[in-house]
């Protein structure tokens, strides 16, 4: 490995999801316990070692062994790559708007009072 871009680059939020207003409004509740399950994906990952989390992800990887997992998962940990909570902060939304529009897939940017919405992430964080 010559360099790591987690490291290099802040937090990217490499994961997110998106739904129409109307969704929002109509299943709340479903948007709410699937952001409370997502927390508690991180809270497990922030607070479990590296060897018991490749332990438990590993027959999502059956070609790869769990010495190799496990490193992977180190280095992730090392860099400190997960957040404590889902929160799309609105630095992070900047960044990943610097980042598409670098790679030529962002034609035009979109302010983030606009498009994110933090509602559900917050509520997660404060039921840890």
């Amino acid at each position: 490995m010559v360099a790591s871009l987690g490291t290099d680059s802040g937090y990217v939020p490499y994961t997110a999801y998106s739904a129409k207003s109307s969704y929002i409004k109509e299943h709340a509740q479903t948007l709410q316990a699937f952001t409370n399950a997502l927390q508690k994906g991180m809270d497990y990952v922030n607070n479990h070692s590296p060897e018991e989390i490749a332990k438990v992800i590993q027959p999502q990887f059956e070609e790869t062994d769990l010495e190799t997992i496990t490193t992977i998962v180190k280095r992730y940990a090392d860099q400190d790559t997960w957040a404590e909570t889902l929160i799309f902060s609105e630095d992070s939304f900047n960044l990943l708007q610097n980042i598409l529009e670098e790679a030529g897939e962002l034609e035009k940017r979109v302010p983030y009072e606009d498009l994110v919405t933090t509602e559900f992430a917050e509520k997660a964080a404060q039921s840890k």
